[in-house]
């Protein structure tokens, strides 16, 4: 038995303008242990936020199969893929999508409200989560009053609040000056040797990609 956490097998994706096929990614093999800390580089274009966005269930592929956290996610419909992603996935995007009429503490809760967890309870985790990123005296603050690396630290505790099985990130420090990319990376090096979480970035910055155990290349569509 495999003890992959992530497992894509042969799969390709296109995308059609019209009659026109336009191929994104070909082929693609790939194979992620729990508990690795995993970087996919590649230049502009060479499909990384695809692969991520596929592994993630956000999209699907035109060909092969992929199998994530136990289950194949290939051709499930969408109210269960949603299901799926809820229970097993934490989503770090570059631009932070904090909603900015929240707080730091209710975008955090967010993901919570899908679930039947209490008041109390959900209170419980978004302060364990601020508490890990090092925001717990930031939580009443809105976005428009956090820093560029706070807001992607808060992001970072959404994403982990539901202690989810991977955790996923798309040019995470894309957006920041270099101390809070810095700081970025320090906290999910800390998530992933502490805490144990599996983590798939995608990033195009040399420096981002050392702290990840392992560095996958991604060009033309094609992984190396």
């Amino acid at each position: 038995m495999s003890d992959a956490i992530v497992q894509v097998k042969n799969v390709a994706k296109s995308y059609y303008r019209d009659v026109l096929e336009i191929p994104v990614l070909r082929n693609i093999n790939l194979e992620v242990q729990e508990g690795r800390f995993m970087a996919l580089m590649g230049p502009s274009g060479s499909g990384k936020t695809t692969l991520l966005n596929l592994i993630a269930g956000i999209d699907q592929p035109t060909s092969g199969t992929l199998s994530v956290a136990g289950e194949d996610i290939s051709h499930l419909k969408e109210r269960a893929l949603a299901k799926w992603r809820a229970r097993h996935i934490g989503f770090v995007f570059q631009f932070y999508n904090l909603l900015p009429v929240m707080t730091a503490y209710e975008n955090v809760e967010l993901p919570l409200l899908l679930t039947s967890l209490s008041r109390r309870e959900r209170r419980e985790h978004v302060e364990a989560a601020l508490s890990v990123v090092g925001l717990a005296d930031r939580m009443k603050h809105y976005p428009r009053q956090l820093s560029g690396g706070q807001e992607q630290r808060t992001a970072i505790a959404r994403a982990i609040v539901s202690d989810p099985t991977l955790i996923l990130a798309d040019e995470p420090t894309g957006d920041l000056d270099k101390q809070s990319a810095e700081e970025i990376m320090t906290l999910l090096s800390r998530l992933n040797s502490e805490y144990k979480k599996t983590i798939i970035m995608v990033t195009h910055d040399p420096r981002a990609a050392e702290t990840a155990k392992i560095i996958r290349n991604l060009d033309k569509g094609e992984l190396s």
